[in-house]
C-alpha cells in the first residue's frame, strides 16, 4: 500500500523513480519494485524516501493508518 502512495506522490508532483532514487540513495531497482510491485518498505527506505522528497517520516504510514 505505501508503494501505491509514493507512485502517487511522485507521479502527482513530476517526479522520477530514478530522480528519487539517487535522492534517497536507493537503487532504480528498489524504487521500481517498491512503485510498480508495491513490495514491502522498510523503515529506513522509508526514510530515505520521505528525506529525500523532504516531507515528515510518517507522511506516507500516517495515510495508510488512515
Amino acid at each position: 500500500m505505501i508503494g501505491v502512495l509514493i507512485k502517487e506522490y511522485l507521479t502527482d508532483h513530476g517526479i522520477k523513480q530514478s530522480f528519487l532514487a539517487q535522492q534517497a540513495g536507493l537503487t532504480d531497482q528498489i524504487i521500481s519494485d517498491i512503485c510498480v510491485r508495491d513490495r514491502k518498505v522498510s523503515a529506513l527506505e522509508n526514510y530515505k524516501i520521505c528525506k529525500a522528497l523532504e516531507l515528515p517520516s510518517d507522511y506516507f504510514v500516517s495515510q495508510v493508518l488512515e
